[in-house]
């Protein structure tokens, strides 16, 4: 019975929990949309701003051989 009450705490825990970071991750992503919203309002293109920031988060490395596997790719469609 002991390990029942237990088990039914720690689940209830990581429910409590993780309804908390849902609702933290609901106002982070309002302010993100405040932010490009502000930007755009601005005269930021946000498309580019979002393919910016997916880059700044690649590795060196990763990026490199994304952008050879582009131009390689573009090259083959006679797009370069």
């Amino acid at each position: 019975m002991a390990k029942t009450n237990f088990a039914k705490d720690q689940l209830k825990s990581f429910i409590e929990r993780i309804e908390r970071l849902e609702e933290e991750k609901s106002a982070i992503a309002g302010d993100l949309k405040e932010v490009y919203a502000e930007a755009k309002s601005n005269g930021f293109d946000t498309k580019i701003m979002r393919k910016v920031i997916r880059i700044r988060k690649q590795e060196p490395n990763d990026r490199a051989e994304e952008d050879a596997m582009m131009d390689l790719y573009m090259s083959a469609l006679g797009m370069a």
